[in-house]
């Protein structure tokens, strides 16, 4: 039986909402948050405590043109790479990953792999 996706999405929102108890970003290690949509990947560095996005990108950046398809895995490595260097560059070492309810595999799994190799510590 398939789900239907508004069953889906609230099943990842409740899964989203069980996870953010745990998962809260400071100043030196901010939430990396990761939002999927069909076509794109989104990507911000949120501190928590003072209730502020420290940096954002997506796989619209024109830093990110040169992508063919920018909703598959390729695209989301590239994403991962970029934000990584802009976190480095902004003195941020430390990020603590927040999956936003989606399941660690795919898109999201190449994303969080693309960040540590390009220098943060997950």
């Amino acid at each position: 039986m398939r789900l239907h996706h508004s069953d889906r999405d609230r099943r990842r929102q409740v899964r989203h909402r069980r996870l953010r108890k745990k998962v809260i970003g400071s100043a030196q290690k901010p939430r990396l948050c990761v939002s999927r949509s069909h076509k794109h990947l989104y990507a911000q560095l949120v501190d928590d405590w003072a209730g502020r996005t420290l940096l954002g990108c997506s796989t619209q950046d024109e830093r990110l043109q040169s992508l063919h398809s920018r909703g598959n895995v390729a695209a989301a490595e590239s994403l991962g790479k970029l934000i990584a260097q802009d976190a480095l560059k902004a003195g941020i070492l430390n990020v603590v990953f927040d999956r936003g309810g989606y399941v660690y595999h795919g898109r999201v799994k190449a994303f969080a792999d693309a960040i540590r190799s390009g220098g943060l510590k997950v």
